[in-house]
């Protein structure tokens, strides 16, 4: 079985994740419209979310780190009518590419009866036909236009919002854009191209060309971590299955892998990454110019992987109780390099002019003057494309 040492492993990942220099990633480095069409391409989704303490949602995030000068306008105002994108179910709530759509069928059959809140649109047909009506005879409609009172605490959604998500998530009904993050619906065949909805993926295609996606982002990665990319089940037989004729057709490889502790682990790749990361291997260090990532991030969001590929201890604490924080609410891991080397709770306010650094914790108890320089390079550049300055 091919091998792949530490340093092999980890510069696959950051060149597939569009972290180092763009003759190894492939990728465009300018702040375009187009630019960030084809990162989201390389991953076949990025990962929505709303909390936006540091200046910037995750979505924004992840695009500022890969494409220096794009500012967070523009990465949300991605969603628009005629993007090559659309909002579904993909790692979580994301944006996909649109020639996703096809693939995405064995989902949105699946999702007739919604994971969460059951067969809700059975349950209001009323309702239902009352919101495609809606569509069809005046157009467009918010999310925040829905009518109902909140039901069900914390979590609780409005029944009509329920409706229109079950709609939205079995392919009726389809989000049109996104402004200032609130959903615009609209009837699906008014958003995605005749061509798309009515190509056919069977599932066994799908989950294969789901598999290569996953990988083609990641380089390296062990089976439960392509299955959770796109929310396939690992146990589940179509993904064992996809994997042995993927593997049995030459398109994917078992690959061991060295951790930054020392330990191996059994994975998978695509066997032309293998000529990539030897490649990769000769390379001289990568500069420590410092960037910041998001939790969230396509590298970061799998926390045993990048335990095992960094040996760092990737956090969330945003429902951890303020006291009991170690970090932060929302701390940014700052990447120098090739090594995660700190991270950074910060907080944008705008009224003041300035990206308020709430915490700064480095890895290392004495942090030598590159990650320190790094820290700051990272934070200058994040403020910069803010509009603000670091205060």
């Amino acid at each position: 079985m091919n091998r792949l040492s530490t340093k092999e492993v980890r510069r696959l990942a950051l060149a597939r994740a569009g972290l180092l220099p763009r003759r190894w990633t492939g990728l465009p480095a300018s702040p375009r419209r187009t630019s960030a069409h084809a990162v989201i391409s390389r991953f076949g989704y990025l990962q929505l979310d709303t909390v936006s303490v540091a200046g910037a949602r995750s979505h924004a995030l992840v695009l500022m780190a890969r494409l220096p000068g794009l500012g967070p306008a523009l990465a949300e105002g991605l969603l628009v009518p005629g993007a090559p994108l659309f909002e579904y179910w993909g790692h979580a709530a994301s944006w996909l590419p649109m020639d996703l759509y096809p693939v995405m069928e064995f989902r949105r059959r699946a999702f007739e009866t919604h994971p969460w809140w059951g067969d809700v649109v059975a349950r209001n047909p009323g309702v239902a036909e009352d919101l495609l009506k809606r569509a069809r005879d005046e157009g467009p409609f918010r999310s925040a236009d829905l009518e109902g009172e909140r039901t069900g605490g914390w979590w609780g959604h409005k029944e009509i919002k329920r409706v229109a998500e079950g709609l939205w998530s079995c392919g009726r009904l389809a989000i049109r854009e996104r402004r200032n993050f609130q959903r615009t619906y609209d009837l699906a065949e008014r958003v995605i191209p005749e061509e798309l909805r009515r190509a056919s993926v069977p599932e066994d295609e799908a989950y294969r060309r789901l598999i290569l996606l996953a990988l083609d982002g990641h380089g390296w990665a062990e089976a439960g971590t392509i299955a959770m990319t796109f929310h396939l089940r690992k146990t589940r037989e179509p993904f064992r299955a996809a994997m042995d004729a993927l593997a049995q057709a030459g398109e994917i490889a078992p690959c061991e892998a060295e951790g930054a502790d020392g330990s191996v682990r059994k994975g998978w790749l695509r066997p032309r990454d293998l000529d990539l990361a030897a490649r990769l291997r000769r390379l001289r260090p990568a500069e420590d110019r410092g960037v910041l990532l998001t939790p969230f991030d396509p590298l970061l969001w799998d926390r045993s992987r990048v335990r095992f590929l960094f040996g760092f201890e990737q956090v969330l604490e945003i429902y951890v109780p303020a006291p009991k924080r170690r970090f932060g609410y929302f701390c940014l891991p700052i990447l120098a390099g090739e090594r995660l080397v700190a991270r950074a709770d910060l907080k944008a306010e705008r009224e003041l002019g300035r990206v308020r650094v709430v915490s700064m914790r480095y890895e290392k108890v004495r942090p030598p003057a590159a990650d320190r320089a790094a820290a700051a390079s990272a934070l200058r550049m994040h403020a910069d494309a803010l509009g603000l300055r670091v205060g």
